[in-house]
């Protein structure tokens, strides 16, 4: 089974056909740079480009980088445009994608559950907290492969900072932070973490965890596991699909 999946993320717009049975993309992904400002408008005109690309005609997936409710309703907008918030996305990317059905998710969430289910958390029990780093640091939490929604963990304060503008991985490119610098602020983050919820399981993706092996070594002190996420940053995109499938 098919079904389009787009992840709306600070910096691209990206999204292709995926294979459900699979948990992988079934065509090579398209994707768009995310327009400055990220309004609504101008993200939907995004949206529409990639899903026009493939000429796709049926349910579609979107992650949105915030707190989203009801599969619709945007209630935070920390890397895009504030104008999101209220927002009902799932009315605004339906109307602009021609009146396809849509389910919106929230970023992180759609990654959590495309790891579950087919990388690093499948068949795991406990609690495992998957973070994605990117322009900020999105967060998910399972109890027991039972997702818990929305959880923001990358706004937690961390030295009297927002903890993803200390170690996001648009913290260490615009801080031109080196991978041991910047593997020490990631260390006090999960340390924080760990300490709040002690998980079995960190799974971490985003972009970063391709590049696992240039800084995971470096994380120390942290008594819960520690893996790069298997889908990589195509697991929005996946996990956007699977809920629009069981929304269906």
């Amino acid at each position: 089974m098919h079904i389009f999946g787009v992840d709306i993320g600070g910096s691209g717009i990206k999204g292709a056909p995926v294979d459900l049975d699979l948990g992988d993309l079934a065509d090579e992904r398209y994707k768009v740079l995310t327009p400055h400002p990220a309004t609504p408008e101008a993200v939907a005109d995004g949206v529409k480009e990639v899903v026009g690309h493939f000429g796709w005609t049926g349910p579609v997936g979107i992650t949105f980088p915030g707190v989203v409710t009801g599969g619709a309703t945007i209630r935070t907008a920390a890397n895009v445009d504030k104008s999101w918030i209220d927002v009902d996305a799932r009315a605004l990317l339906s109307e602009r994608i021609g009146g396809l059905p849509v389910t919106v998710v929230n970023d992180a969430d759609a990654a959590g559950v495309a790891e579950v289910q087919f990388g690093a958390g499948r068949d795991r029990q406990g609690t495992v907290i998957l973070l994605t780093f990117g322009t900020g640091i999105g967060s998910v939490v399972f109890s027991d492969g039972v997702l818990v929604p929305n959880t923001e963990l990358g706004h937690l304060e961390l030295h009297g900072h927002d903890a993803e503008t200390r170690a996001s991985t648009k913290a260490k490119e615009d801080h031109e932070l080196t991978w041991e610098h910047w593997a020490k602020r990631v260390t006090k983050y999960l340390a924080h973490v760990e300490m709040l919820f002690s998980p079995e399981l960190f799974i971490i993706g985003g972009g970063v965890s391709r590049k696992s092996a240039k800084f995971l070594h470096l994380i120390e002190g942290i008594r819960a596991e520690i893996v790069p996420a298997q889908l990589q940053n195509n697991a929005g995109i996946v996990g956007a699909a699977m809920r629009a499938a069981k929304a269906e």
